[in-house]
């Protein structure tokens, strides 16, 4: 019996890319609220929606949830956040 070794590294050539630039206000803007699927994070957004709306006047929230934490996002998440101004992603315990 032979014995095949496996690399569970992600060998993919990475290409860096700018960051998207600055908001330069939250007023009128619809902002993207991703909760990953970890426990408490939809605690964190609910209270973070709340601020967001009541101190910099943010108009819409769009709340998004992965089906789990340990895989990318499926399209139909994605689908639903796109044309966001921006997108906070929840990352809790």
């Amino acid at each position: 019996m032979s014995i095949r070794l496996v690399n569970p590294l992600n060998e993919t050539a990475t290409h860096a890319a700018p960051a998207a630039p600055r908001l330069a206000t939250l007023e009128g803007k619809t902002i993207a609220l991703l909760d990953i699927s970890k426990p408490g994070g939809s605690i964190f957004l609910d209270r973070l929606e709340r601020r967001l709306k009541e101190r910099y006047g943010v108009a819409v929230v769009i709340r998004a949830m992965k089906p789990t934490f340990a895989k990318p996002a499926p399209a139909g998440v994605i689908e639903k956040i796109r044309g966001a101004d921006a997108v906070i992603e929840a990352l809790a315990d």
